[in-house]
């Protein structure tokens, strides 16, 4: 439950003016309790107010003061505006503070609690207990040798209740030991001692369990005259240890069959468990034989420079879910074999915590194996001059030398060869998914099988990261074609299996025809296939773009001119800034959303106005996107610091990010700076990511993410729909606001797969408490399956047209105080 305290807002003075009221709204939103001001201030009585839920008195969803921009705010004791809906249709603005927040679930109840006599229990409660956890109660009178047992004990026996029975028929049920409780009850009668005895026993049924005989006596008027005790079932401990002990078999059985080394460890370094090859080579080593339970620290004592290593390797083990290393066995000197050593890290469900997925690090276990052979083909400093450590593959120095050699041995003669350029998409997000070393792993076998799909001829090199490159020697373009599309459509169905993780991406690649009169240069046609591989990237991914190669002019080069006009548009402050609205499809919405679209302007041989597929891959390529994105937020702010009557209708004013701007560290600061010298409210801003960012780079798009919330901006993931990666982020990524790629919008009103997809991160979103946008909206059919679907927002031609942000300022009013807007 809330208490807020209501004032209406003026924006012709500095502050709050007139009455003020008081709501009291539940955890749920609805309204419990308004003061008697309520009809002076929102224009409902206080009882038409009552049980009503809040939305219905607000303008739009964004004035809910339960949402999460409005929530941070309002907790920690700022006051917000919004926007109300008056009983006679009109709006108007208030100030909104919190007075008072306790949750709905923290009602004290009035209660106490005393001790019960064991007299007063209900029967039916005991044989309740006795069933749920498992024992019986008996009671043995000395005098007359008459015992008595509970319902409990007769069907842990598996008995019939009541089935006359005596103490020494009882006796029959035990496996061994009879002998011994005879002398534990004679003990007990003649001391009083308590007995406690572990024993196996055979049901009625020839079930064998295990069981506790607990035994104390009971005395009278200070007169031992009974004993009395318990018989608790301990089967369930019985099968955990046997199936320990099956576990342990299967653990050394599988461990003394590895030909490797394997070797567990708890945090504090003492093994667990190794098997026997480990053992032998640790004796070899270091002249100790290790034994389960010893210290690593103190076998590795006399060798300081191996024990920090071990404790820095095993340290990052319980740090890290796994990682791989290759290293020589020993940092002895001397020729030793090479191993490729596997570490994980061990957990332990935490205590006292059940229900939940939470873990607390164990240990971490070892497993190595010998790589001598392979390390050896690569041992060679030659080979390793010329050669990618991770695939074997060529590098980037060979193969630039490569193509160089079939260049300068053409000469100015045509030449029947093409030049593939690939990089994969979304692959940087793999190791966050499977853990460190999965990359490299996924590599390498991606490797070996482009090596043997291309042909004997070719050159496959890996030049960089999740870079590959392929020299095609004497190959017609279609037959180039029709290879760099089988390569594409082989990485796109190639599944790579790593630690129960299935890991798949696509990739987007550049193909250059290289002819007669092209550069002689190798990194310059080495550059203009990586150009080709970033507009198929930036068209779409998963596709190849094929072109001619051609010799660039040495002084005059298109991308320099556009970069010399990008940087005077920027020094000179002169973005072109449109505006594109969006538009309430699913409900009535108040007040203006906008989302800014930035133009370079014409200069030069480029006289129109630059669009972003124009200058957007110029300005990314030349380190120039984040002064685009802060100029464009920048010169927006400052025009709405010129129209100051915009502030109540303005709720969404959307800026696009780059990628630059999505990693920069300091981009959160910079907004908290500009809103700081404003007067609109930080939620009316949202910050825009791709979606193609934020599966590459999830970790750090979830702190920025954090870090605009902290100073109430609110975030969209834009292009969402665009990878099946889109729903696990429209669910766990921290934003308020979801965009639907535009690849959904197209076929939507016919197409039924695509209104399952776009239905499907809807319902995500609103589970998920986040808004839905509609991009791309060209026709009535596209806007119709929308409405139909529940979608928010809507956006595109059919709602609207960008058009020069001048023409969202306020209509100009004639009053006899003056004229305001214009």
């Amino acid at each position: 439950m809330k208490e807020f305290v209501i004032q209406r807002y003026r924006t012709d003075t500095s502050s709050v003016t007139g009455r003020q009221t008081l709501l009291r709204i539940d955890d749920e939103g609805k309204v419990l309790y308004a003061d008697s001001n309520a009809e002076a201030v929102l224009g409902y009585d206080a009882s038409e107010l009552e049980g009503i839920m809040v939305h219905r008195v607000l303008a739009s969803r964004e004035d809910d003061p339960f949402a999460p921009a409005n929530r941070h705010r309002i907790e920690s004791g700022q006051t917000v505006l919004v926007t109300f809906r008056h009983k006679e249709g009109f709006f108007y603005t208030a100030s909104l503070s919190l007075r008072i927040s306790i949750r709905d679930s923290d009602g004290a109840a009035s209660a106490r609690i005393a001790q019960q006599e064991s007299s007063a229990i209900d029967t039916r409660l005991l044989r309740f207990s006795e069933s749920a956890a498992g024992f019986g109660i008996w009671e043995l009178d000395i005098t007359s040798n008459q015992m008595t047992w509970t319902e409990g004990l007769y069907r842990l026996l598996e008995l019939k209740p009541g089935t006359e029975i005596t103490p020494e028929q009882a006796l029959f049920y035990c496996q061994g030991g009879q002998e011994r409780i005879r002398a534990l009850f004679r003990r007990c009668a003649r001391t009083g001692a308590p007995f406690t005895i572990e024993l196996h026993l055979l049901t009625a049924k020839e079930k064998i369990i295990r069981a506790t005989l607990n035994g104390r006596a009971l005395k009278t008027g200070g007169r031992l005259r009974k004993l009395g005790g318990t018989l608790v079932d301990r089967t369930g401990e019985m099968q955990r240890d046997h199936a320990r002990l099956k576990a342990a078999n299967i653990l050394n059985a599988t461990t003394a069959a590895s030909p490797g080394l394997i070797a567990a460890v708890d945090k504090n370094l003492n093994l667990l468990h190794f098997n026997a090859p480990y053992a032998r080579l640790f004796g070899s080593l270091f002249g100790a034989t290790p034994k389960v339970g010893d210290n690593l620290r103190q076998l590795l004592e006399k060798h300081p420079n191996e024990r920090h290593l071990a404790e820095q390797l095993w340290q990052r083990a319980f740090e890290q879910d796994s990682f791989i290393v290759d290293m020589p066995v020993t940092q002895q000197s001397g020729e030793w074999p090479v191993y490729e050593f596997h570490y994980q890290r061990l957990t332990d469900s935490k205590i006292g915590d059940p229900g939940t997925d939470k873990s607390e690090t164990a240990g971490a276990v070892v497993v190595a194996s010998d790589i001598s052979n392979r390390a050896s083909k690569t041992g060679d400093s030659e080979y390793r001059y010329r050669h990618d450590p991770v695939t074997g593959l060529t590098n980037r120095r060979e193969f630039i030398a490569r193509l160089q050699r079939q260049l300068d041995q053409a000469g100015k003669e045509a030449i029947d060869s093409c030049l593939l350029y690939l990089n994969l998409d979304a692959f940087g997000h793999f190791n966050s998914i499977a853990g460190n070393g999965a990359s490299d792993r996924y590599l390498r076998e991606l490797a070996s099988i482009l090596d043997v799909r291309s042909r004997p001829q070719d050159t496959v090199s890996r030049l960089a990261g999740d870079t590959f490159a392929l020299l095609i020697e004497d190959c017609t373009e279609s037959a180039a074609r029709k290879l760099a599309d089988n390569l594409l459509c082989l990485i796109r169905n190639f599944v790579f299996q790593w630690q129960g993780h299935q890991l798949q991406t696509t990739a987007s690649g550049g193909l250059l025809i290289i002819g007669k009169n092209t550069s002689t240069n190798s990194e310059q046609l080495l550059g203009q296939a990586a150009d080709l591989c970033h507009d198929a990237k930036t068209s779409g991914r998963n596709r190849v773009h094929t072109a001619h190669a051609t010799r660039p002019k040495p002084d005059h080069s298109d991308s320099n001119e556009l970069v010399d006009q990008i940087r005077k548009a920027l020094d000179k402050q002169s973005l072109i800034l449109e505006f594109q609205p969006l538009k309430p499809v699913a409900s009535v919405t108040w007040g203006d959303h906008i989302e800014i679209l930035a133009r370079i302007p014409g200069s030069g041989v480029h006289e129109q106005w630059l669009q972003p597929e124009q200058f957007l891959p110029v300005a990314e390529r030349f380190d120039l996107a984040k002064r685009l994105d802060r100029q464009a937020i920048l010169q927006t702010f400052t025009w709405l610091g010129e129209h100051k009557l915009l502030e109540p209708r303005l709720k969404y004013c959307g800026f696009n990010l780059s990628l630059a701007s999505v990693l920069d560290d300091t981009f959160a600061d910079f907004m908290e700076s500009v809103l700081g010298a404003s007067n609109y409210p930080a939620e009316s801003f949202c910050l825009e990511v791709r979606e193609a960012h934020a599966t590459q780079y999830p970790d750090e798009v979830a702190v920025l993410c954090d870090a605009l919330h902290r100073i109430g901006c609110r975030v969209a993931l834009d292009g969402a729909g665009a990878s099946v990666e889109s729903y696990r982020l429209a669910a766990k990524l921290p934003v308020d606001v979801i965009k639907l790629d535009r690849s959904l919008m197209h076929r939507l009103g016919t197409d039924p797969v695509q209104q399952i997809m776009v239905e499907a991160l809807h319902r995500i979103a609103q589970d998920a408490g986040k808004i839905t946008v509609a991009t791309f909206i060209e026709n009535d059919d596209i806007l119709r399956k929308v409405r139909t679907l529940g979608i928010h927002f809507g956006q595109g031609f059919r709602l609207g047209p960008p058009i020069p942000l001048a023409e969202l300022t306020p209509v100009a009013v004639d009053l006899t105080t003056g004229r305001i807007g214009g």
